[in-house]
């Protein structure tokens, strides 16, 4: 079975997406490679993002590795948090703070609509493939449910009166912005 790092120490990402991928490729991350380096993300992109961060580790370790990234782009706020999704209430990267801001800046606005978008990058055989992923939806009043990670309990999907939050992993897993990214990988490597 061949080999692909995930570039993330997020535990909670690995677990998707190995749920995702099943078994058709030995998904290993950060971790497992005992990398402990902060990767930069510095290119004020999603996109730009997700292939400095494959770059950055495919320059070291010289294995096929793909990096995500991921941003929630609330339309009434100019597509804020974005690329500043992970870090929108501040450099400490607490998920609770990113949300409590996202609804204290919604507060008096009537359009919630919003959308994750996940971009993966990955390095194959030294050549770079990209893969996109969205979920449309909107930004609920309050947070709802407790599965899920990031903004996860106050993202409804477009179709749904459920949260991610409240979804089974499963659920999420068929209709995610990042679980139509990694559906776009398994069918590219299932050419090589």
């Amino acid at each position: 079975m061949e080999k692909l790092l995930f570039i993330t120490s997020n535990q909670n990402k690995i677990k998707e997406i190995k749920t995702i991928i099943g078994d058709r490729v030995d998904l290993v991350g950060l971790k497992d490679i005992d990398w402990n380096t902060e990767i930069p993300e510095t290119t004020g992109t999603i996109k730009g993002n997700a292939l400095q961060k494959a770059d950055t580790v495919f320059d070291v370790v010289g294995m096929n590795c793909f990096s995500e990234d991921t941003g929630l782009e609330v339309f009434a706020l100019d597509g804020a948090p974005g690329v500043d999704t992970a870090i929108y209430a501040g450099d400490h990267r607490s998920n609770q703070d990113n949300m409590d801001l996202l609804l204290k800046n919604l507060e008096n606005k009537k359009d919630r609509s919003a959308q994750f978008k996940t971009v993966i990058a990955l390095k194959y055989n030294d050549q770079t493939h990209y893969f996109e992923g969205i979920a449309k939806g909107h930004i609920a009043d309050n947070q709802m449910g407790t599965k899920g990670f990031g903004y996860d309990p106050i993202f409804i999907p477009d179709n749904f009166s459920l949260s991610f939050a409240q979804l089974t992993p499963q659920e999420k897993n068929q209709i995610s912005h990042r679980a139509k990214a990694v559906a776009q990988l398994i069918d590219f490597l299932k050419t090589v």
